[in-house]
């Protein structure tokens, strides 16, 4: 396959690798794309200045605070004792508050009392989740179409999050030091725009700037103990390393503790499918020697794969001898991916994405129904992105109750809210970073919520 982008005169029938990435989008004759950022039209973005607390080595300053279960700063001892006594009166702290101090206080994998789901009291007052996440570069350090292991993963993620652009001279300067989801500035394109694909990125001399920024989170990566044939992969220097991030146990654990209703819906281009399916159901079974508490989760896993097709006229599912079309519209489609249990995975339609010129027309269709107050849907990808040019999901929103109408908004209409764009550097270096991502997802969708029902 050509790594130039196609032109809408190429052959729509022509055949397309089946992958993950954005790697045929890339190319040295690319020309650098101005991404505009404003600010004022969206308001709770992340800081552009950096992509997560992990995302750089800078050691921060100490500082007598602590750290609460998710790595928020609290108040010293001896202040929180204060605040907890104005707050709860002699009655003691609230049975939410207790649940989580001790969730606070329990290092991943280590869960006391854990019932199965089916003896789980569900939060009546929560929506059910469905989370529909992406396997390479969210998840997943490493890519069985493109072969790379998780040095190699790792290296081509850290070009598409630094920044810099090319001078009058036509030479590449940095605009900034520290990798970020979103540009620093106007006119700052991402390395990978510019000189496209570079599984050795920091081992060159335009990208040493980051090599120990690389150096860090792959040792985070490395399996510790002995390995697991399902659970780690074979890197360099025979070293293993994590296949899926531990974060994404940890938040199977975190939804359990909380109660929640939820299925995982695992979307990707890829052919990663079977072998991550493999691996969450070892885990559940209790072979991850650091979530062993996972064996206590009655949580179904199912091995095969389904697929999702596209055209002009309809989306297409097919799970073994089942399928549905959005001929009639996309509610059937909404209705099955709600009614979701367990763990499940479907490949997506690459070739139609590339020939929709990688922008959102062609991306991964993503069903929401802001009028539906029992189901939240969110989608976790690293290609998600502001500029609708250049993203993976295809939002469909409902114009109204039982309505089968559907408008296609702009990704900033959903960011942060049912759209995550990943950073993968965080949900390396935290153990919780998914947790996160899904308690702001929650309360961003309750304002969504409140102005669509204006």
């Amino acid at each position: 396959m050509s790594d130039s982008v196609p032109s809408r005169e190429d052959d729509p029938c022509s055949s397309w690798p089946v992958r993950d990435d954005i790697s045929g989008r890339g190319s040295n004759t690319l020309k650098p794309k101005h991404l505009l950022l404003c600010t004022e039209m969206f308001p709770g973005l992340v800081s552009s200045e950096s992509l997560s607390n992990s995302s750089s080595l800078k050691t921060r300053e100490s500082s007598n605070s602590e750290t609460d279960g998710f790595g928020d700063d609290v108040r010293s001892p001896s202040e929180q004792d204060n605040v907890g006594s104005c707050a709860e009166g002699q009655h003691g702290p609230s049975p939410e508050r207790q649940r989580e101090e001790q969730l606070a206080c329990q290092p991943p994998g280590v869960i006391t009392q854990f019932n199965p789901i089916s003896e789980t009291i569900l939060n009546p007052k929560k929506r059910k989740l469905v989370l529909h996440i992406d396997l390479n570069n969210t998840i997943l350090v490493s890519d069985a179409v493109t072969n790379q292991d998780p040095r190699a993963a790792l290296n081509y993620y850290l070009t598409t999050v630094t920044w810099g652009k090319i001078s009058p001279a036509g030479e590449w300067h940095w605009l900034s030091d520290s990798p970020s989801l979103l540009p620093p500035c106007n006119g700052a394109v991402s390395f990978y725009s510019q000189y496209g694909r570079n599984t050795t990125f920091t081992d060159t001399a335009m990208g040493r700037r980051f090599r120990d920024l690389h150096r860090h989170h792959l040792q985070l990566l490395e399996w510790q103990g002995q390995p697991h044939p399902s659970l780690s992969v074979q890197g360099e220097q025979a070293k293993r390393y994590h296949l899926v991030l531990p974060s994404f146990f940890r938040l199977l654990e975190w939804l359990h503790q909380e109660g929640r209703q939820f299925a995982i819906i695992l979307r990707t281009f890829g052919t990663d499918l079977p072998r991550v399916l493999q691996a969450v159901g070892c885990a559940l079974e209790g072979q991850h020697p650091h979530f062993p508490a996972l064996a206590h989760i009655s949580l179904s896993v199912d091995p095969h794969p389904g697929t999702i097709r596209c055209s002009k006229r309809k989306v297409v599912l097919t799970y073994r001898k089942e399928k549905i079309s959005t001929e009639d519209g996309g509610r059937k489609m909404y209705a099955y991916f709600s009614s979701r249990e367990g763990i499940c995975g479907f490949q997506d339609h690459f070739d139609w994405w590339a020939r929709n010129q990688f922008s959102i027309r062609g991306g991964k269709p993503l069903w929401i129904d802001p009028h539906d107050a029992s189901v939240h849907h969110i989608c976790i990808d690293d290609n998600i992105r502001l500029n609708d040019s250049d993203t993976i999901v295809q939002p469909q929103v409902f114009s109204g109750q039982a309505s089968c109408s559907v408008r296609m908004p702009p990704t900033s209409e959903l960011y942060g809210t049912c759209l995550v764009q990943t950073d993968l550097l965080g949900a390396i270096a935290d153990v919780n970073y998914f947790c996160r991502c899904i308690k702001q997802c929650e309360e961003n969708y309750e304002s969504y919520l409140a102005r669509a029902g204006d």
